[in-house]
């Protein structure tokens, strides 16, 4: 049974920082790109970062660009996102999601998290 199990979501103040965790089963999560989306309260999920099957490859989306670094560890089967200098508009539900082979896009990715709400407060 194929899991993607977010955590370390929470409250922080703004400025303050966050990782968050994304643990993998159910499937092979070397084999995948991985990537990280977040949707906020009334507004579509949208795309955040994404990492590459080895890790040597990321894209991130432009407003979290030098605050947030994606990363995973293969051998543990988890997906990390390290998330620096909050803002309020950084406030949203964020959910880790497999790709087999390729990035992707919103539309087409193989499996979901069910999310982890981050919330910062100005």
């Amino acid at each position: 049974q194929v899991q993607l199990v977010e955590s370390g979501g929470g409250w922080v103040q703004a400025g303050g920082s966050l990782r968050l965790s994304c643990a993998a089963s159910g499937f092979t999560f070397s084999s995948y790109y991985m990537s990280w989306f977040r949707q906020a309260p009334g507004k579509e999920r949208d795309f955040v970062a994404a990492i590459s099957q080895r890790g040597g490859l990321t894209r991130y989306k432009d407003s979290v660009k030098g605050r947030f670094t994606i990363s995973r560890d293969n051998a543990k089967n988890t997906l990390y996102l390290q998330m620096s200098t909050l803002k309020p508009e950084d406030t949203a539900v964020y959910y880790c999601a497999a790709k087999s082979y390729s990035w992707g896009s919103i539309g087409d990715m193989n499996y979901w998290g069910k999310g982890t709400l981050v919330t910062v407060s100005s």
